[in-house]
């Protein structure tokens, strides 16, 4: 079924599942007051460029939450229960949709990144439109030194050289995937079957946001985080 007569350009997918190994309904679990996805629902309604939010999830628990806001913009659909299993890959979620809908962009939204913000994805689609990229990641800069294993029980530097240690001020560091948010065309995605293909451009988030939400331990640094972040 097509979304629409007229095709939207820019759409934001939150995938939501129901099941969660390591924390029980982890998506809609609370944090900082409010179910988890709610923060980044709320991040994709404050963001202008963002004609419509989907969430797509095969939990009706899951959705009466999406569905809370009441917003015209906010629109629950249904996920296959082969792209909900614990092995099944994002991307097979975004590509079911994409094969049943129609619209220009997608940026793709991960819950466990509730400290995304508006400022961000606007940010982040306005790097993605002035470089004509493909496909556009969320990154954070760390400055950290990095070793690796050999394989004969030694360890090699990997993005520094211990005889000319630089100082952190002039260290440039190295970007990390945080999850928070990726952007790509539907015919990309189509074509590639992955959410980054082709020239891709990264938007640098703070490094606070390299944090995800996988395991018990990291809700508690996030949940934190957000509490600091309400006193500013």
């Amino acid at each position: 079924m097509k979304i629409g007569a007229r095709i939207e350009k820019l759409i934001a997918f939150i995938p939501l599942r129901g099941g969660s190994k390591s924390i029980p309904h982890k998506n809609i679990a609370p944090l900082g007051g409010k179910p988890l996805a709610c923060w980044v629902i709320e991040a994709a309604l404050g963001c202008i460029e963002i004609e419509r939010v989907y969430v797509s999830t095969d939990d009706n628990l899951v959705g009466s939450v999406a569905e809370a806001f009441r917003s015209d913009r906010v629109k629950v659909v249904s996920r296959s229960t082969e792209t909900a299993t614990d092995t099944a890959s994002t991307e097979s979620a975004m590509i079911e949709f994409a094969r049943e809908n129609e619209f220009e962009h997608m940026i793709l939204i991960q819950a466990t990144s509730p400290l995304l913000t508006s400022e961000d994805l606007t940010g982040g689609i306005a790097q993605f439109r002035s470089t004509n990229a493909d496909a556009l990641l969320s990154v954070v800069r760390q400055k950290r030194f990095v070793w690796q294993e050999r394989g004969d029980g030694f360890v090699m530097p990997w993005n520094y050289d211990p005889m000319k240690r630089p100082r952190r001020q002039e260290f440039p560091g190295f970007l990390v995937e945080n999850g928070a948010f990726y952007i790509c065309s539907r015919r990309v995605l189509l074509e590639s079957g992955s959410r980054i293909a082709g020239r891709i451009t990264a938007y640098v988030m703070p490094e606070e946001t390299y944090f995800e939400l996988d395991e018990p331990g990291d809700w508690i640094v996030v949940e934190e985080l957000i509490k600091n972040r309400a006193k500013v």
